[in-house]
């Protein structure tokens, strides 16, 4: 049994089918705080992909990254509520103020409602991508302001890289939840980023206080993703207590 670490584990389960999604899932149920039903599942398997893993009795962060009309999205929150094992929902940040006012108003009165969170910047985008679509300049002062953004409209945290998380604590303080993408342990064979351009490893996430980190492709395409969820559960382990 690992012991429990102040940050803990989600892993992303970024399948385009349910019965690999499973047979993934069973296997490091023992390691994970949560598992990740992104857009992919979803899509492909829809509200029985959630029930599914709900069953293994590991909550779910459902990341479909809402981002329309205020009503659209109220709409949309709302029936993500619905679903069993739930604890996490996110939103874009971008989609402004009264978008995330309606998201939250959406959650509101629901007794153990999921926690909400906004979608700050990618952490696929670098700064040659941020300046083509318009938004020229360091990411890290952008992500701050849109974490305050997020705050003043009720949320409950924000999803960002680690290299933000500091700067978001001191501008929203501790209780803001911080969920960290991007992770890349340092072990050999995975510390390849893919499409990835803001990372960090499970430590450096767990150092800077992340809530939660989000781990995809070093586990579910590990040789053993069983041992690499261990190995990670455990770095963040060994990493609370320095």
């Amino acid at each position: 049994m690992i012991p429990v670490s102040n940050c803990k584990l989600i892993v992303a389960l970024d399948f385009d089918r349910l019965a690999p999604a499973l047979r993934l899932a069973r296997k490091v149920a023992p390691f994970a705080d949560m598992f990740k039903v992104g857009g992919q599942l979803f899509t492909a398997e829809g509200p029985r992909a959630v029930r599914a893993l709900a069953r293994l009795g590991t909550g779910i962060f459902l990341d479909l990254k809402f981002h329309d009309i205020p009503n659209t999205v109220a709409g949309a929150v709302q029936a993500a509520a619905t679903l069993p094992g739930v604890r996490l929902i996110n939103v874009h940040a971008t989609g402004g103020l009264q978008m995330m006012r309606a998201a939250a108003r959406a959650l509101a009165g629901r007794r153990n409602h999921p926690k909400l969170l906004a979608v700050t910047i990618l952490t696929s985008l670098d700064a040659l991508a941020l300046r083509r679509i318009g938004l020229a300049g360091p990411s890290g002062p952008r992500v701050v302001q849109l974490a305050k953004l997020a705050r003043e409209a009720g949320l409950d945290g924000v999803v960002a890289s680690s290299r933000e998380i500091r700067a978001i604590r001191r501008a929203c303080g501790q209780k803001f939840l911080i969920v960290v993408p991007g992770i890349r342990p340092r072990r050999s064979g995975s510390s390849r980023r893919d499409d990835q351009s803001r990372t960090a490893t499970p430590a450096e996430a767990a150092r800077a206080g992340a809530d939660f980190i989000v781990v995809g492709r070093p586990i579910t395409a590990a040789p053993d993703p069983a041992a690499a969820a261990r190995a990670i559960a455990l770095e963040l382990v060994l990493a609370s207590r320095n």
